[in-house]
């Protein structure tokens, strides 16, 4: 039903259009109380063999809805009752901004793909924060994802970066510092780590003291990334106490695409997102685990489509997992097909929980220096 009304209306649409379309119907549904309960029920059946417990959360399973489909903090309920066991909101930028001029997103049907360069087009981080201090309190786990206001000077980002964490950490389940999306100018160059470490740092003293309780943090990277430079990012992740790494974000890259060369020269450029990405993500996703040795939870993201994509990414050492093309491409019953799916992978494994699978599948990736990065002999040196 749902591929008919996407040839047939969504297709035909702009994809912008269509999705504040879709979006809309997502957020009058969750308004109307007996609907609400009623799509809760055909959408989100929750399977207590899926309750994970990370960043100190407890949440009824291990799929979320990445950054990006509600910039705004407008929808959450309704994404929830679409299934979905955590909702990450943003990108929010200290400023609000209109984001690059339209058209800025396109489909490669043919790839199962998207190309956005939206421009973290969104109400700013003062709007969002009050929105979300109006909202009342549910069972949702919330992460709010923070990114730099174009018009601010990279000199200047660190500060930027910690006037969204001033106002929205104590709004937040978890706290996400986006560096990785390509269509801010200069952003990905702070995920260098002599750049890295100064923001990390200063977005983690400012959510220490803008919040009543420690508020896990995150940080976003992209696939392009050289692998020493994940290495980098790892070790940096760890020497400052992070709770987290997200991989990844969207890709610069065209390699291997089945659409043809036209369509995809007049989508231009962007970040690519959605099936091309799957292989460089999880390459990502098992380097990250493998130099952390399971100290970090990580988020995998990127070209997820099924409940196997998702179980790879658990094996390789995911405790999250998150998606959001399949969605534009698959429908409201996306989320209930990858956790059943999920699930019954589990007990097909013969893990207890998805606790006991996270990582299990994960080949190490030697060190620099030889040793497995779990080696307690690499601690002593």
């Amino acid at each position: 039903m749902y591929r008919l009304l996407f040839d047939l209306l969504f297709r035909r649409m702009d994809p912008e259009k269509a999705h504040h379309l879709a979006f809309g119907w997502i957020r009058t549904a969750s308004a109307v109380p007996g609907l609400r309960t009623l799509v809760r029920r055909v959408l989100a059946p929750r399977d207590p063999a899926l309750r994970v417990t990370a960043l100190g959360l407890d949440m009824p399973g291990p799929f979320g809805l990445a950054a990006g489909f509600d910039k705004n903090a407008v929808g959450i309920d309704g994404l929830a009752m679409a299934g979905f066991d955590h909702v990450e909101i943003g990108t929010v930028t200290g400023q609000p901004q209109p984001g690059n001029p339209a058209p800025r997103l396109f489909r490669l049907v043919e790839d199962r793909a998207l190309v956005n360069r939206m421009g973290f087009n969104n109400d700013g981080s003062a709007a969002v924060a009050a929105r979300l201090a109006a909202r009342p309190r549910t069972s949702t786990v919330v992460g709010v994802n923070i990114g730099k206001t174009k018009a601010v000077p990279e000199a200047e980002a660190v500060a930027d970066y910690v006037t969204s964490t001033e106002r929205l950490a104590r709004h937040a389940d978890y706290l996400v510092v986006n560096v990785s999306s390509p269509n801010t100018p200069g952003l990905r160059n702070l995920q260098a780590v002599d750049q890295l470490r100064p923001l990390l740092t200063a977005v983690r003293e400012a959510a220490d003291r803008s919040a009543d309780r420690r508020v896990p943090l995150l940080v976003k990277i992209a696939p392009d990334l050289a692998d020493a430079d994940v290495d980098a990012v790892a070790d940096l992740a760890l020497e400052l106490g992070l709770d987290g790494v997200i991989a990844t974000n969207t890709t610069i890259g065209r390699e291997g695409l089945r659409t043809d060369a036209a369509t995809v020269a007049a989508a231009g450029a962007g970040g690519l997102s959605g099936a091309p990405l799957k292989e460089r993500s999880l390459e990502v996703l098992r380097r990250l685990h493998a130099r952390t040795g399971g100290r970090l939870t990580l988020v995998g993201v990127g070209g997820i489509e099924t409940a196997d994509d998702a179980w790879e990414r658990i094996l390789a050492g995911a405790t999250l997992v998150q998606g959001y093309s399949a969605f534009i491409y698959q429908g409201p019953f996306w989320t209930r097909r990858v956790h059943r799916g999920l699930a019954a992978r589990l007990r097909a494994s013969g893990y207890a929980t998805l606790a006991d699978a996270v990582g299990a599948g994960a080949a190490p990736v030697p060190s620099p220096d030889g040793a497995s990065p779990n080696d307690p002999a690499r601690d002593e040196q």
